[in-house]
């Protein structure tokens, strides 16, 4: 029987050799063409790039997986319990596998069931970094090994912070951060116990605990996941009662851009980060970028444009609804189909239910939830003919009219836009603007953009004529000539003949530029020219210095990369951006200093580093350890003077005389100094206004997309420039009143405002200039301009100046 015994067991014991060398080499076999784990150490896994206002307040997310990477000290104890309690509450005791978890496993595949269960968190960082999706036994053992490699390379707190910052979460999240943000709308150091705990049910299947479709499913994991975490000792019992009888409480954070109003602005952001890093850094890199916008300010911007807009295109008349829909049964559904401007929320959407003489029944588009849908209730309302007059004169396909009654403007079935009143009782009929526009508020000490408003509405066009839309300044170009004319000899004072010319084109014909009106001064101050926006003073002066010096100080101020040197290019003919123009101005209104606009102040990475800093002064002693009796620090400014400073004074004086008696005199209601400049092109197509106080410049420009009239009267002084005025207004509100600096040396002179003469301080007609060191008024009177250079021959005129030759397009006033 012993000898049986012994037989036996040396059977077995073979049995067992084999068994074991059989597992050896299966084992042996499957880490042949394991991958290279080590690569968790340099992992980097897709990140989202956040794009931040100057304040702080979040403009915009770009992920392919939105996902916020958190180290793992970053990740609350909290947090980290309630996913040890759902998914390894031994994480931090075994070896990398959970032989009693995969026992029961093997168990059940065995018997023929599913290949599931028995994985760590170990276990799942290999999977979802290193291996498939795919569910076999040999993935079960590749994974296992891998699992065991992993414990061995990394601490346990590297394997947690890995997992937590990779598994996906639904909602589109990966990462506890994320989905923290995405589900609670708050960070990971914000979550209660059960809110923790519904995050740490998701990982399983994030689809099958959805907080909208499966409310119940969701909450009964969560309280399982409160439970675990008592049984666990993380939290007490009363704790774990009271957050199981709490709600869900789920609070999605809205997608997309979540900073009203800069639409326009983020994309420019977007663009400008893409052409500095590429695609791949802005959708998984991880970037922070802390933009320049004022959040009040890109508010008030798009506000004083949005109202000039619509009150001008109010006064065209109504073209017609939105769309129009059958309304046979329920309306709501063929509404909801419709996309609102999401980026004009004051605005509905509204289908005209009746019409008749004095009134229309209108069934408003539910307002969209968080969630992004609509909820289902239907709001009925009217609109009385008090509160759609405007549309009472109708232009249809070019055909003009005027109705007498409602419903000869809406019809039934007419989907159309509304806006409630200022009183919150009823509302007023809008309808989308054809005109469009654009306006840039700019620090013009650094170049900031504090705001841009590209157009009406982004959802409505995302071309932004701030910086992509390529116009004629008109006159708002003409400071650029009389600076440059200022820093080469001449002064405020110098006299200009202002009188008909009839210049040789070179083909043969005459260009004969003409004053706003027609009218001439005859001799006037360079004073006189600009506040009144005289052309042929203009053209003389620029004739009298030479275009190739314009075209230089245009280059130098940023209007043009390469400006052409034809004397028409001198009323701003040439094309260019709203942008463009704030930076020129800003040039001035700095004292002379180049100027690098920018929309972007920082950038960093990931890790926090720096990568990108919009202002490079240099502080020599800005880190001093202590305040031991040494001067305050100053920041080294080594931007290029392209303008004299004194030059740059003297510009932006004769700028306020445009405010305080010339083309501009609408802007002094701010009752603060400023300078500025109106700008029209031929036959009233495109307004200007650029603008600017001592601390911030200013540009709107209006018009359409496909150059057209706006009309008699709708000049920059007249159109463009109440938009500066109600856009400044807030934006200096509560702002101290501050002077322009006169440079030190400058001297100060009354001159008579006609001749240019040194006059009697307070004398009739007198008005006190600006002279460079070295220059004053003239002894003799002088006058300027009597004679004209011929055009270029024929040969050397490009066709783009030929043609603004003979159309003698350019500024009007």
């Amino acid at each position: 029987m012993i000898r049986l015994l012994g037989y036996l067991f040396g059977i077995g014991t073979v049995f067992a050799l084999i068994v074991a060398g059989g597992v050896a080499w299966y084992v042996a076999d499957m880490s042949q063409d394991l991958p290279d784990y080590q690569v968790l150490e340099r992992y980097e896994p897709p990140v989202t790039t956040r794009i931040h206002a100057s304040d702080g307040a979040l403009m915009a997310e770009y992920a392919k997986q939105r996902r916020l990477y958190l180290p793992i000290q970053a990740i609350p104890q909290r947090l980290k319990s309630a996913f040890l309690s759902a998914e390894d509450k031994n994480f931090y005791n075994h070896p990398g596998i959970d032989l009693e978890g995969i026992g029961r496993a093997a168990l059940l595949y065995v018997r023929g069931g599913p290949m599931q269960g028995g994985s760590t968190i170990t276990q799942q960082v290999a999977k979802n970094f290193l291996l498939t999706n795919e569910r076999s036994m040999e993935r079960k053992v590749k994974e296992a090994i891998l699992s065991l490699r992993i414990e061995q390379a990394y601490s346990k707190d590297r394997i947690l912070e890995l997992y937590l910052n990779e598994i996906y979460l639904g909602m589109g999240s990966y990462g506890v951060a994320a989905a923290s943000l995405a589900y609670f709308d708050k960070s990971v150091n914000e979550l209660e116990i059960q809110e923790a705990a519904y995050l740490a049910a998701l990982p399983k299947a994030p689809e099958n605990y959805n907080p909208f479709r499966s409310p119940d499913e969701a909450i009964g994991r969560r309280n399982w996941v409160i439970q675990r975490m008592a049984e666990n000792g993380y939290i007490t019992q009363d704790e774990a009662l009271e957050a199981i009888a709490k709600p869900l409480g789920v609070n999605p954070r809205p997608g997309g851009t979540y900073l009203a109003s800069a639409e326009y602005f983020t994309e420019e952001v977007r663009r400008q980060v893409i052409a500095r890093y590429g695609v791949d850094a802005l959708y998984e890199g991880g970037l922070s970028v802390r933009s320049t916008l004022d959040p009040q300010m890109q508010v008030e911007a798009r506000t004083s444009l949005q109202h000039a807009l619509v009150q001008y295109d109010q006064t065209r008349g109504y073209r017609g609804p939105v769309e129009s829909i059958e309304l046979a049964g329920d309306w709501g559904p063929a509404l909801n189909k419709i996309e609102p401007y999401a980026d004009v929320p004051e605005w509905r959407l509204a289908v005209v239910l009746s019409a008749d003489d004095n009134s229309a029944s209108i069934g408003l588009q539910p307002k969209r939830e968080i969630s992004g849908r609509r909820g289902p209730e239907r709001d009925i309302a009217t609109l009385n003919l008090s509160d759609m007059k405007w549309a009472m004169r109708q232009d249809r396909d070019g055909k003009r009219s005027t109705a007498k009654a409602v419903d000869q403007v809406l019809a039934r079935g007419d989907v159309v836009y509304v806006e409630p009143k200022a009183n919150g009782e009823g509302y007023v009929l809008r309808q989308p603007p054809k005109v469009q526009g654009a306006l840039v508020a700019m620090d013009p000490h650094t170049g900031r953009v504090l705001a841009m408003v590209g157009g009406f509405s982004y959802a409505q066009s995302e071309f932004n004529r701030a910086t992509q839309a390529m116009r004629q300044p008109g006159s708002s170009f003409k400071p650029i000539v009389y600076a440059a004319a200022l820093d080469n000899g001449y002064t405020p004072a110098s006299v200009i003949l202002d009188a008909p010319v009839s210049i040789p084109d070179g083909r043969g014909g005459f260009w004969e530029p003409k004053n706003y009106g027609g009218e001439a001064a005859g001799p006037s101050t360079l004073r006189l020219g600009i506040e009144k926006s005289r052309n042929l003073m203009t053209v003389r002066l620029a004739d009298d210095m030479g275009m190739k010096l314009v075209a230089e100080y245009a280059e130098r101020f940023g209007v043009y990369d390469k400006m052409a040197p034809y004397l028409p290019m001198a009323l701003g003919s040439g094309e260019t951006t709203v942008m463009r123009m704030v930076t020129a101005y800003s040039v001035m209104a700095n004292g002379g200093r180049s100027i690098d606009p920018s929309v972007i102040d920082r950038v960093q990475d990931r890790y926090g580093r720096t990568v990108y800093r919009h202002d490079n002064r240099k502080c020599e002693s800005c880190n001093a350890a202590a305040w031991d009796g040494q001067s305050e620090p100053e920041l080294v400014d080594e931007r290029q003077q392209v303008l004299d400073p004194m030059t740059a004074y003297q510009i932006t004086s004769m700028m306020e005389g445009v405010v305080q008696r010339g083309t501009a005199t609408v802007v002094r209601e701010l009752g603060v100094p400023v300078a500025g400049k109106t700008g029209t092109t031929n036959d009233e197509k495109d307004a200007w206004f650029v603008g600017f106080t001592p601390n911030l410049v200013t540009g709107v420009y209006l018009g359409y997309d496909n150059p057209e009239p706006l009309g008699h009267g709708q000049t920059g002084g007249g159109f463009a420039a109440p938009v500066f005025n109600e856009f400044m207004k807030q934006a200096l509100a509560g702002k101290p009143v501050v002077d322009f600096r006169i440079p030190d040396g400058m001297t100060q002179v009354a001159v008579n405002r006609s001749t240019g003469m040194a006059a009697a301080p307070g004398a009739e007609g007198s008005i006190i200039e600006a002279f460079k060191p070295g220059t004053g008024p003239s002894d003799q009177y002088q006058v300027i301009g009597g004679t004209y250079a011929s055009a270029p021959a024929e040969q050397a005129i490009s066709p783009e100046a030929a043609q603004a030759i003979a159309s003698g397009a350019g500024g009007l006033f």
